[in-house]
Order: C-alpha cells, then structure tokens, then sequence
C-alpha cells in the first residue's frame, strides 16, 4: 500500500549502501543502514502499542538515532512531535497534554523531571540519548530490520510543529504529507539539488529547517549530509572542504567571518549558501560576498507553511529581500483591515496559499478560522511590501508593528538605519507603554566588537533621515539581543524588559 512521504524520501533507498550521513568521528552511515536502523524503530513503537494517528513527541539530541525515529514515525502512520531540546519540563508538559501524546522520548538525563508530567497524562516514557543510547534503542535494537510501511494518504497527518508561543500558548500546526512533500519536491528543483550534493548540516532537527527542509531535500536528491550535532565554527571550518551546499541561519554566517581562516579559497568550490529562520543584514550579504564571491541565498518561511519565497538561484540574490514567491506558491499583500490586495510598494499583511500550508491548529478551530481563510490563503502575522523588482521585503510581525500617537511605525525601517551607522553592529526596535502616545519607539542597539557608538550622532542621523514621531525616545546599548535557538530575535522580551521605561 502507498505512504507517498515514506515512499519517495525514505523507501526508494532501501538497498542503497550509499553513504547517507558522513558523522563526526569521521564513519558513514549508508542510506541502507538508516533504514534498517528505523525499522526497528518502528518495530519498537508497534510494541509499546503506538500506532496510526498516535502523537509521539520526541525532545532528543541530534543524532543519527533520533533521525531514523522521523523516518519510523512517518513508516508507521505515527504523527511526528519534535520539540526544542531548551524547554523546560513545565513547557513540554503542556505539548504533551495539548497533543495528548501516546509516547514521549526524552533525552535520559531528562527523565526523572519528565516522569511526572508522562504519568499525569498517561503518556509512555522512553529515553534516546546523543550517543543514540537510551531505552528506546534498548527495545529497538534486537527487532527486525524490515517493517511493513503503513498506507497513508497525501492529506494524512505527518507531523506537528508548534510555534513558538511568544504570545499566548503555542499553537500546534498539522503538516500533511503532501504538505512536506511537495515543499521539498519545489525546493529541490528550485535551489537545484542532486545526487552529488553533500549538504554540511549543523542545525537542529526539532525545526522545520533542519527536518523538513535540509534532510527531506537531501534525501529526494539521494544526496548526503554532514551530519554536526550542532554549530561549532571549527568544525564547520574542517568540514566545508567535503560539502557543497550549507544551510543556516544568519548567526552561523557572521561567525564564520568574524574567522580568518574562512577564506575565499576555503569556500571556492561550494555551490550553494542558504540562510534561513531569521533576517539576514544587508551588511552580512556584502561581507560575505566580499570574503567568498558568493552570494548568500536567503528564503523565507514558517512553522505552518514550510517554505514559501526564495531569491532566484540563477539572477540577483538581493539584499534585505527574501525572493520571490515558489512555483506552487501564490503570495500577495493585503490589508490587514479589509483583506483587500494592496498595489506593490505598500505595507501590508502577507498572506500564502499553496500545497505547503497546514491543515490547521490542533483543537483551536477558532483560531485556524482566524488565519486560515476558506479559500485557503493563510495570514502569516507578517508585515511586507513587493518592491519594484517584484522582491518580497519583510518589515516585521504584525505584533511588532508600533503605533505611536495614532502613526503606524515599521521597526524594520529605523532599524535599517540604526543598523548603517558607524560602531553598530546590530539593532533592534520594539514599541513599548508611553503615557501621552500610547506607545512610544525604543531603539536596543549592540556596538560592533571594541567599538563604543556615538549615540548623540545616532540620534542625529536618524533625525535627518526619518520622520520625527518615528525617533527612538531612547537608545539603549546591549552587549546581544536576545535570541531563540533559530537566531530570530525575541523582541516579547525587549518589550517586557522595558515596558515601565515611561511609566511614572
């Protein structure tokens, strides 16, 4: 019987002995042996009585192990449930009785906190750990090789991701097998994958961009990865010679030029950079472009939708702009009001419609009602403009547009500005509580390493460059912004940090 994600992902290369994951103590996993590995796997899940259309939340470690328990989960029909490895036992305590989880596998240093909370929800507790060691694995290991893939359908649940909750409760979006599979069918062909590509993986697989995008097209090329627990700069450094193509977010970039072994020569004969998951600066493009003579291609997607923009592989990669909508993808600009189109050149809301959009939130009709429209474009919270040259810009989140004394304010704009002057490495504005315009502009700027910036010649320039109620009130130096594991800036923060700054 057919399970099209299994089918065309994993199934396909059942007797290949190619190598599959190239790993840090220098052996190779072939893409046989994964699949065996996962079939036993799946075996195990059949014995802990897991079956079709059970949730199974995973909080694990990179591994090639915790990889292969993907792989089992979408064999088996199971809905897959990764979690970020930073959060907390009382965090995963509400995805685990959100999602109603059959079975939750932890990393085993975890256990005694997370033991609780899987008996209060009748949820089944195994361990996995980074060395693929754990009670999982213990149950796994003497099972069968082989297991009988489970038929589904393209619109059958694969998995849940959640969001990342910066307000309210986070928000299980259902992903459908044809909603991951067609997005890594787009961008395969899209950023030009093949079998001789050997992609340098160093992001974490609880997120969309390192399972359903890094691994889901390198294996519809039947290429390979690289396969790095996590981001260490001398790693990546010893390994970029035996890859070809990279995916990261933006903090992997200017980590690897802040080094000066990262030379043009040492990048010379890669094929493709990618960012991802957080804004990459106009000035990282020009260093990066400057040290390597590549230009960094940026994309632009989301929890609920995989993938739905990219700057073209062949024609200008430009800056401070995330591409044009995919092939299968219909974008447009609305206003956040009416949901009427807005010509090109205005801010509004961004809206996608695609075979890559979710069938929704799990138990939240209303709010699915809220951003999913019926004729299927879904509202991505973010703010945008098409310029001239039909580029998608982003402005921001719809959350973090200010409005000041009844004025509309785009952060991204003053941080545009913040961000070119001399000494700043980095800026972030937020609105927060103003007792005479409601909110008022904040400007929290980091200085570039040893620099000390002029904030009286920032004020200035910003003063001669924008508009008077768009002026920060303050500026505020940091040493770093804070940031989530995807390296997306977590301005919720700034904004509670700062919210009696006026008050008073």
């Amino acid at each position: 019987m057919a399970n099209p994600l299994y089918d065309t992902l994993f199934g396909r290369h059942a007797e290949r002995e190619t190598p599959f994951l190239f790993l840090p103590d220098g052996k190779a996993l072939t893409h046989a042996a994964f699949l065996d590995m996962a079939a036993r796997f799946a075996h195990a899940f059949a014995a802990l009585g897991v079956s079709t259309g059970d949730r199974l939340a995973v909080q694990i470690e990179k591994s090639p192990q915790a990889l292969a328990v993907y792989a089992a989960c979408v064999q088996s029909g199971i809905i897959f449930l990764p979690l970020n490895t930073g959060y907390t036992a009382s965090e995963v305590s509400y995805f685990v009785e959100n999602s109603a989880a059959a079975l939750l596998v932890c990393d085993p240093a975890k256990r005694d906190d997370l033991i609780s909370i899987a008996e209060a929800n009748e949820t089944q507790l195994e361990t996995l750990g980074a060395d693929g060691r754990g009670s999982l694995w213990e149950l796994a290991r003497p099972l069968p090789g082989r297991f009988e893939t489970v038929a589904r359908g393209p619109d059958d649940l694969a998995a849940f991701l959640y969001t990342s909750g910066t307000t309210g409760r986070s928000k299980g979006a259902m992903l459908t097998q044809n909603n991951l599979l067609s997005n890594a069918e787009t961008l395969t062909r899209v950023w030009r994958f093949d079998k001789d590509d050997v992609l340098l993986h160093a992001l974490p697989i609880f997120h969309t961009h390192g399972l359903f995008v890094a691994t889901n097209i390198t294996l519809l090329a039947c290429g390979s990865m690289i396969f790095l627990p996590k981001f260490d700069r001398d790693a990546i450094i010893d390994r970029l010679p035996q890859a070809t193509s990279m995916m990261g977010v933006p903090t992997f970039y200017t980590r690897l030029l802040d080094d000066p072994r990262f030379t043009r020569d040492l990048a010379a004969h890669m094929r493709l950079f990618i960012s991802g998951s957080a804004p990459l600066l106009s000035e990282t493009h020009m260093r990066f472009e400057d040290r390597t003579g590549h230009r960094i291609l940026e994309r632009y997607g989301m929890t609920e939708t995989n993938m739905n923009t990219s700057n073209p592989y062949d024609g200008d990669r430009r800056p401070g702009t995330v591409g044009f909508a995919l092939p299968d993808v219909e974008l447009k600009v609305t206003d956040p009001a009416t949901g009427a189109t807005l010509p090109d050149g205005e801010i509004g809301q961004i809206e996608v419609r695609g075979p890559n959009v979710f069938k929704g939130y799990w138990q939240m009709p209303e709010k699915t009602r809220e951003e999913l429209r019926e004729d299927g474009f879904f509202i991505t919270g973010d703010l945008g403009l098409i310029d001239d040259q039909g580029y998608l810009q982003i402005v921001g989140r719809n959350k973090d547009l200010i409005i000041s004394g009844g004025y509309n304010i785009y952060p991204k704009e003053i941080e545009a500005v913040l961000d070119a002057q001399p000494g700043v490495l980095e800026s972030a504005v937020v609105g927060v509580p103003h007792p005479d315009f409601g909110e008022t502009v904040i400007g929290i700027v980091v200085p570039e390493k040893g620099a000390v910036p002029d904030t009286a010649r920032i004020n200035a320039s910003v003063q001669h460059q924008l508009a008077r109620f768009k002026h920060p009130q303050k500026l505020i130096l940091l040493d770093a912004l804070p940031r989530n594991t995807m390296g997306k800036v977590q301005k919720n923060l700034l904004r509670e940090e700062y919210a009696t700054l006026f008050s008073g």
